[in-house]
């Protein structure tokens, strides 16, 4: 496969994308931002006027939207992927949205021969950008083998996980670890503030040891540094925590540490700062301790 559709670009979207023009694919793309268009057709990429033309003109097609209306609209929709799909392509939506969302989609497709699988990545803009995400995927085995050199393209591990909807579930359970280590993170790091014992030195003192992860070195120093940039926005981990809660609520699996971070974000979006990064949510704890962690 040479042709590939590439429709969202966003944060994520964009150098997901230009790490496929990178590494020699022709990239048709959608978005209703112009910029964001300019983006990736300075670097070669060509334009296409719908979700409907971009798979009319590629074997594969790559959704990356914010939640599953969004990929429900780009796929399903009036002017969607379904409509210029040939049977035959493959479409592989890297979002993070509902599993159930995933499965019904791929119902879907399936009716006109179009083949689905859910994709979603880990690792945010930084990995989206030097094209080492991790990527989970649900789907049938030969469409992941057919489909693996394209996501490799953006990607230092993509390993299936299970048939559709397995993708999704993997990411749930990511985000779930990651939220729960940034909140450990933010936590820890008021009390060193809070009792006087400088954050960094902390930090240098217990990330080689068995509280050390991969969460702790990316956001330890921008909390550091108070810099609070969007990787990942606040509102979009906490989309993904709604539907980790509600998978979790129709399975009928309790997740108290989850829903109390949720609050957390909430708290956070009413406070006017969900596009902030999610590393962030630091700042609800310095407030409730009445100090800041800072260098």
């Amino acid at each position: 496969m040479q042709k590939i559709g590439f429709i969202g670009l966003g944060i994520m979207g964009k150098p997901m994308c230009r790490n496929l023009l990178q590494a020699g694919y022709e990239v048709t793309v959608f978005s209703r931002t112009a910029a964001n268009v300019e983006a990736v057709t300075s670097h070669g990429a060509v334009f296409a006027p719908s979700p409907a033309a971009v798979a009319a003109a590629s074997e594969l097609v790559i959704t990356m939207v914010p939640d599953s209306p969004q990929v429900r609209e780009v796929i399903l929709g009036e002017a969607g992927v379904i409509h210029g799909a040939k049977p035959g392509t493959y479409v592989v939506d890297m979002s993070s949205i509902a599993p159930l969302t995933s499965r019904e989609v791929a119902a879907e497709l399936a009716a006109k021969g179009v083949r689905f699988l859910d994709a979603p990545v880990s690792g945010g803009e930084p990995k989206a950008i030097d094209g080492t995400l991790s990527v989970m995927v649900g789907g049938e085995a030969a469409d992941f083998e057919a489909v693996r050199p394209v996501l490799s393209a953006m990607a230092g591990s993509v390993v299936r996980v299970g048939e559709v909807g397995a993708g999704n579930v993997a990411k749930l359970a990511n985000q779930i670890v990651v939220a729960l280590n940034i909140a450990a993170m933010s936590e820890a790091l008021v009390l060193a503030a809070k009792a006087g014992v400088e954050p960094d030195l902390v930090y240098q003192a217990i990330r080689g040891g068995l509280a050390g992860s991969t969460v702790l070195d990316a956001k330890a120093p921008l909390v550091m540094d108070r810099k609070f940039d969007p990787g990942f926005r606040i509102k979009l981990h906490a989309k993904d925590l709604n539907n980790v809660m509600n998978t979790a609520h129709e399975l009928h699996v309790p997740l108290p540490f989850t829903a109390a971070v949720m609050e957390v974000m909430q708290a956070m979006m009413a406070d006017g700062c969900g596009e902030d990064d999610h590393g962030s949510i630091i700042r609800h704890f310095e407030k409730l301790a009445g100090v800041t962690v800072q260098r």
